[in-house]
């Protein structure tokens, strides 16, 4: 799996941080997502996914 992030698109709500939190963070001074890594383990994936389907900017893209 490998994780495209459009950060300008990102509106900070968070979601993805909720659904793959050891793949995503935000930034303390504005809520902007953060992309931990592009190729997470095995295990992460399926939070991944989740946080891709929910989020609201639609700014996370997932090639299996």
């Amino acid at each position: 799996m490998h994780i495209e992030f459009d950060e300008p698109k990102c509106v900070a709500a968070g979601q993805c941080v909720v659904a793959a939190p050891e793949v995503f963070d935000q930034r303390d001074e504005d809520g902007i997502a953060i992309l931990l890594t592009e190729n997470p383990t095995v295990d992460l994936h399926e939070g991944v996914r989740e946080a891709a389907a929910i989020c609201p900017a639609a700014a996370i893209r997932v090639k299996e």
